[in-house]
């Protein structure tokens, strides 16, 4: 399998006053295309700052970032945002999406700051993502008229439509409940059946036996970093959970 990220000696260190504050003290880890990776550990771990760092919203106090055979450290401010904007998409626990505006919208924005115009229609891409994520008939809805569940999805439709190779995940279950949380997590697993590389922060260890490989941190380094030995299928246990008539009012549109 191909390198798709690969750490070396990564450090980050922030400045509070006359406090220096170590979130990440020397991590080695490569990520293979194809891998869903989770990334686990307490508050204080460094498990968020090392997916900024991933994904080129941070840079490193020490150490080399080579993302897809190419040294990000010596990258500018805009090759880093042409990054983020082309290679990467992002998925926030809290959806971050525009209110009083329509999925499609919400999903096309990303787009708009694409210099590049490598999607010759946004608009078709923008559609063609929310089919993917099972949102076709919900193009029109704002994201007061759905589910957490679904705008969810809808966020993960934005992080696809410029067609990245990576998708990252912070704590993106943290504000839903047990079964919108394995609805988004069968989009996350049918993703990287399709060959999308997804690295997801969780705190939740039943959210990572959903991946295919566990990190685990603490006080900024690596403690552990292993495959998921009896990894869950996001499908199966859907199915098997308990219909909730509520969520389902509001998943059908009644």
């Amino acid at each position: 399998m191909t390198k798709i990220i690969e750490l070396h000696g990564i450090t980050k260190t922030y400045q509070v006053g006359d406090i220096a504050v170590h979130a990440l003290r020397g991590v080695d880890m490569v990520v293979h295309g194809g891998e869903f990776v989770a990334i686990m550990g307490s508050s204080g771990s460094g498990k968020s700052t090392l997916m900024n760092l991933i994904g080129c919203l941070d840079q490193p106090t020490d150490g080399e970032y080579i993302l897809d055979s190419k040294a990000v450290n010596a990258l500018t401010k805009n090759d880093y945002a042409d990054i983020r904007n082309q290679k990467i998409g992002f998925v926030f626990q809290g959806f971050n999406l525009l209110p009083r505006t329509s999925a499609l919208e919400n999903v096309e924005l990303p787009l708009f700051y694409d210099r590049t115009r490598r999607i010759a229609d946004p608009h078709q891409a923008a559609m063609d993502a929310l089919n993917r994520v099972g949102l076709g008939d919900r193009l029109d809805h704002e994201p007061n008229q759905l589910s957490g569940g679904q705008q969810q999805r809808v966020a993960i439709a934005r992080a696809l439509v410029n067609r990245p190779a990576i998708v990252l995940a912070d704590e993106p279950t943290g504000n839903l409940d047990s079964r919108s949380s394995i609805d988004v997590l069968t989009v996350f697993q049918e993703l990287n059946e399709q060959g999308i590389t997804v690295i997801l922060v969780t705190h939740e260890p039943e959210i990572a036996v959903y991946a295919k490989r566990v990190v685990a941190m603490r006080d900024g380094v690596i403690v552990d970093d292993n495959p998921v030995a009896n990894r869950r299928n996001a499908a199966n246990d859907l199915v098997e959970m308990p219909q909730d008539r509520d969520y389902m009012t509001v998943k059908q549109g009644e």
